[in-house]
C-alpha cells in the first residue's frame, strides 16, 4: 500500500504542478482545474470506445487538446475578468467548473464509466511487492512530464519568461516580455498537464461529470502543502498526500482516507502556512 501510494502520488503531483504553475504566474486559483482533467478523461474514454486507442496513447491527443482549451478559456474569459480584480478569476473559474460539470451531465448522464484494457488488472512483482501495471505506467508518465516541465522552465527562453513573470511581473514587462501572451501559454500548459493526468487517470479511476471537483480539491491540497507557486514542492507534496491517504486507509478506515489528507492540510495551514517546502520560485 505504501508503494501504491507513491505511484498514485505521481498522478497527484502531475495534477498539482499544473495548478501551481498557473498560480505562480497569474496568482489565481484555477477552480476548474479538475474539470479540465474530467474533459480529458472523457476524451480518452470516447477515443478508446470508438477506435480502441490505448488511454496512454491518448495522452498525445488529450495534452494538445487541453492546451488549446486552456488558451481559449484564458483568452476569452480570464484575461477580460482579471482587468477588474484578481479575485474575480477565482469566481469565474468556479463558474466554468459548474458549467462544465452540468454540460457533461446533460450530455453523458451521471453514470460511471471506465476503460478496461487487456492489462487493467495485470500486476508485476518487484522485490516481493505486487504493483498494478496501470498505476506503474501512470507514475512513469508523471515522472517523464514533470522532468520535461522542469527542464523547459529552466532551459528554454519561454520557460525563463514564465519564471521572470512569476518573480516580478513589472520588471518582466520592462524587459520586453509579452506578459499576456506568456500568461495565456502558462494557463494552456497547466491545462495540458491536467489533460495528460486525465488520460492517465482514465485507466485507473472511474469517470463521471462530478469527478472534476474532487480532483480540484486534491490539486489545491497539493499546492498548499508544497508551497504556493513551488513546482518542486508540489511534486513531493503530491506523493506525500497520496501516501498519507494510502496508509490512512490501512490503519484507520478506507472510508476516512480523504479525511487524513484534509487533516494534514489543516495542520500545515495552522503551523506552516507557507507550505512544507515554503513559497518558491518556478
Amino acid at each position: 500500500m505504501l508503494v501504491n501510494g507513491i505511484l498514485l502520488g505521481g498522478l497527484y503531483c502531475l495534477l498539482g504542478i499544473g495548478m501551481t504553475l498557473i498560480f505562480g504566474v497569474m496568482r489565481i486559483i484555477n477552480a476548474c482545474h479538475g474539470d479540465l482533467l474530467m474533459i480529458a478523461m472523457y476524451l480518452a474514454f470516447f477515443l478508446f470506445t470508438a477506435t480502441r486507442l490505448d488511454p496512454f496513447v491518448s495522452i498525445l491527443v488529450a495534452t494538445p487538446a487541453l492546451f488549446a482549451i486552456g488558451c481559449g478559456i484564458y483568452g476569452g474569459l480570464i484575461r477580460r475578468m482579471r482587468r477588474e480584480f484578481e479575485e474575480s478569476s477565482l469566481i469565474l473559474t468556479w463558474g466554468i467548473a459548474l458549467v462544465l460539470e452540468n454540460l457533461f451531465t446533460l450530455a453523458f448522464s451521471a453514470d460511471y464509466r471506465s476503460i478496461v484494457t487487456r492489462y487493467s488488472t495485470n500486476t508485476v512483482t518487484l522485490a516481493g511487492i505486487s504493483l498494478s501495471v496501470p498505476m506503474a505506467m501512470s507514475f512513469a508518465v508523471a515522472i517523464l512530464l514533470t522532468t520535461a516541465l522542469y527542464w523547459f522552465l529552466l532551459r528554454s527562453n519561454l520557460g525563463r519568461a514564465i519564471r521572470a513573470i512569476a518573480e516580478n511581473r513589472p520588471a518582466a514587462q520592462l524587459m520586453g516580455i509579452n506578459v499576456e501572451r506568456v500568461q495565456m501559454i502558462s494557463y494552456g500548459i497547466g491545462a495540458a498537464l491536467a489533460g495528460a493526468a486525465g488520460a492517465a487517470f482514465s485507466s485507473v479511476f472511474y469517470m463521471f461529470p462530478a469527478i472534476g471537483g474532487l480532483f480540484t480539491v486534491k490539486a489545491f491540497e497539493v499546492i498548499v502543502l508544497g508551497g504556493l507557486g513551488n513546482v518542486v514542492g508540489a511534486f513531493f507534496a503530491g506523493i506525500l498526500l497520496a501516501v498519507a491517504e494510502s496508509l490512512g486507509a490501512i490503519f484507520i478506515s478506507s472510508g476516512l482516507k480523504d479525511a487524513v489528507g484534509f487533516l494534514i492540510f489543516v495542520l500545515v495551514l495552522i503551523f506552516r502556512p507557507a507550505g512544507l517546502f515554503g513559497r518558491g520560485r518556478l
